[in-house]
């Protein structure tokens, strides 16, 4: 069963390197202060996802200037059913993924339903939004607490791994 959805962005720029398909989901139960897509924090705000949906972004996958997709919300790690759209997506197109999530990735590798989906994606921009290390100036984070990891390496080694052009 899949779960709901408030947007899906075919052309963004601002949520991970070149030009992306971005999924927001909805639902969220951290609460950051200030979150800055507040409403998405309902799991019920927006559309319900459907096998149509997946296929339209396929589609939007599919189009050579498009380097990869961003899943974000709301919290993917509370749409664990995202790792059974990844499945679909990830046969017909090979392109990197990249995941926001309020939760670190040392919360993520406890959980087998969050783990699963991590491990199904290639870069992970960590950690709750903390509004007093609000930062303007560093790419792709909204707090100097959050962290650009590299998945695959990370999951490797059983520790967080920097991406290094972040770090």
């Amino acid at each position: 069963m899949y779960g709901h959805y408030a947007q899906i962005r075919p052309l963004d720029v601002a949520n991970g390197k070149g030009i992306r398909v971005s999924v927001f989901v909805t639902g969220c139960s951290r609460g950051c202060k200030n979150c800055f897509n507040e409403i998405y924090q309902d799991p019920t705000y927006g559309d319900q996802w459907t096998e149509e949906t997946t296929e339209e972004l396929i589609s939007y996958l599919d189009r050579p200037e498009v380097a990869g997709l961003t899943l974000l919300g709301g919290e993917p790690m509370e749409n664990t059913w995202l790792a059974d759209v990844l499945d679909e997506v990830q046969k017909k197109v090979d392109k990197p993924v990249w995941i926001y999530s309020g939760y670190t990735f040392e919360e993520i590798l406890k959980d087998p339903d969050k783990k699963k989906l991590l491990a199904k994606c290639h870069v992970l921009v960590d950690g709750p939004f903390i509004e007093e290390q609000k930062n303007l100036k560093i790419a792709f984070r909204g707090s100097e607490n959050q962290r650009i990891l590299h998945v695959q390496r990370s999951l490797r080694e059983g520790r967080p791994q920097w991406l290094e052009e972040y770090k």
